[in-house]
């Protein structure tokens, strides 16, 4: 059975790019193995190696990103002001005034220096279901802070 990978329409959008971007360069990859080759002695031969190497990681995406998208279930665009669920943007503000935003998506798709949170991280569980008004307390390495969830959509 293979596994359902959850993205939202913007996450579905830059894995095909990225896949795109991945398959154009397969033929520049090729010419560096080419080019490498004529070097000679291919056990010693760095630029070969790094080619090669550069080769299987590119290879290895394109198949992974290829296995995602054909198992991709869409997250619908959640309803505004209802409950935190996945697709979900939540504002929250702390006692003293601090602000954060996150965006809940699914694991593949989650990004935290872009505000984009995983449904199975801590964070992601401590604000599925909750609604507007609700406070949630998040803990990080260095702090654990109590929010209160001022907008949801």
């Amino acid at each position: 059975m293979n596994k359902q990978f959850h993205l939202t329409a913007e996450g579905i959008s830059e894995f095909k790019e990225e896949l795109k971007t991945l398959i154009a360069s397969r033929t520049a990859i090729a010419d560096k193995i080419k080019t490498a080759r004529e070097f000679g002695d291919l056990s010693e031969n760095a630029e070969y190696s790094a080619a090669i190497q550069e080769q299987d990681r590119t290879e290895n995406r394109i198949v992974e990103i290829e296995y995602i998208l054909q198992n991709v279930e869409e997250i619908a665009k959640p309803t505004k002001g209802g409950t935190v669920q996945l697709g979900s943007t939540v504002e929250l503000r702390s006692k003293n005034g601090k602000s954060k935003a996150y965006k809940v998506v699914g694991t593949v798709e989650a990004n935290p220096s872009e505000g984009k949170i995983s449904d199975e991280s801590p964070i992601g569980q401590a604000l599925l279901k909750k609604i507007v008004g609700d406070s949630v307390e998040i803990a990080t390495p260095a702090e654990t802070v109590i929010y209160k969830i001022i907008s949801i959509s």
